[in-house]
């Protein structure tokens, strides 16, 4: 099956089998390796990347479900961007397996809501994991990336509700 993708502003095509994962349609298809594979089944986000401005994890759409639809993936992104360069000043990464996917998803959180608390942040990255860092920095990159004081809005977006490490005890946590 032929599809057609904008993958960071440029058009690509490839003749796929229907059941071919946009993650590897990314990676394969296109040589584009940032966008990396860690589970296969959604619960790590380190594939995650933009589908027409929205955050997705590319292992759980087919590539033929991004046919005639604009892919952004960390290669797009570029060292200079705000989120990436909050990363690098707050210290957001350690191995960097999950830093592509974890920025992709920072970027989709700022884009949707700009005006983010700790506990925002916390919230919409908690489908992404990272086995290195304990998030702090992570959430704090984000927070410094959307503009904010990451020691102010740690002091006012905290409840006992969020734990560390990880980003958050869910509901009815004590």
């Amino acid at each position: 099956m032929k599809v057609e993708i904008t993958v960071n502003g440029e058009r690509t095509s490839a003749d796929v089998e229907p059941r071919t994962l946009l993650a590897h349609y990314l990676r394969e298809n296109v040589g584009l390796k940032a966008t990396n594979i860690g589970c296969d089944t959604t619960s790590c986000g380190a594939c995650t990347v933009l589908v027409d401005g929205e955050s997705v994890k590319s292992c759980t759409v087919l590539a033929v479900q991004a046919d005639q639809l604009s892919v952004q993936t960390m290669e797009d992104l570029g060292m200079d961007h705000p989120v990436t360069a909050a990363f690098r000043q707050e210290h957001g990464l350690q191995c960097g397996f999950c830093t592509p996917g974890m920025v992709m998803a920072a970027v989709g959180l700022i884009d949707e809501n700009p005006d983010l608390t700790e506990a925002d942040v916390r919230e919409g990255l908690e489908g992404n994991l990272c086995r290195c860092t304990g998030y702090h920095n992570i959430v704090r990159a984000v927070l410094v990336a959307a503009g904010k004081d990451p020691d102010a809005a740690q002091a006012e977006g905290t409840d006992d509700k969020t734990i560390s490490p990880g980003f958050s005890a869910g509901e009815g946590a004590a």
